[in-house]
């Protein structure tokens, strides 16, 4: 299972639960979604447009504040939900999530100016990265050793005991 590197001064390799790397995920991809947002306020006539009441093309009404509430709240409630889940949901709830968070991810860039192509760019393929790593995290979620043929697993666990000694 984990190598044992025995030499002095070697750090010790700590391997960290499913749902831990689940939850770290999910709070890097929301830091990173809402500091885009926040860096986005630097481009010029963006504060402007906003006084204004619009957003790209939407108009900053209830409707627009709803789903943008909507959008950051997600993200937010699995880093809860990946640390509190049972692991069948959890997984699940994980590859549902993170697969449709691609598409809205991928609509950030629409419309944005080529001149802030490295950005979103960036930015989007970060987000893409992390929404990947939960998809991979999840759908490679560790099973339970199951005893088969019936055999139970402490018999089979005492016989390799006994031939061992």
């Amino acid at each position: 299972m984990t190598r044992t590197d025995r030499r002095a001064g070697a750090l010790q390799e700590a391997h960290l639960p499913v749902q831990a790397k689940l939850a770290a995920a999910w709070a890097s991809f929301m830091f990173l979604y809402i500091y885009v947002d926040y860096l986005a306020l630097y481009k010029p006539g963006f504060i402007d447009d906003i006084l204004a009441g619009a957003v790209h093309e939407f108009d900053t009404g209830p409707t627009f504040v709803a789903l943008a509430l909507t959008l950051m709240a997600v993200p937010i409630l699995m880093i809860l939900l990946s640390t509190t889940l049972p692991a069948r949901v959890n997984r699940a709830t994980n590859l549902v999530v993170a697969t449709l968070y691609i598409p809205v991810t991928a609509y950030n860039a629409d419309g944005e100016s080529w001149a802030y192509l490295y950005f979103y760019g960036f930015s989007i393929g970060l987000e893409l990265l992390l929404l990947a790593f939960i998809l991979r995290a999840a759908w490679t979620w560790p099973r339970a050793i199951r005893a088969t043929a019936g055999r139970d697993l402490a018999d089979v666990a005492g016989n390799s005991a006994v031939t061992a000694g």
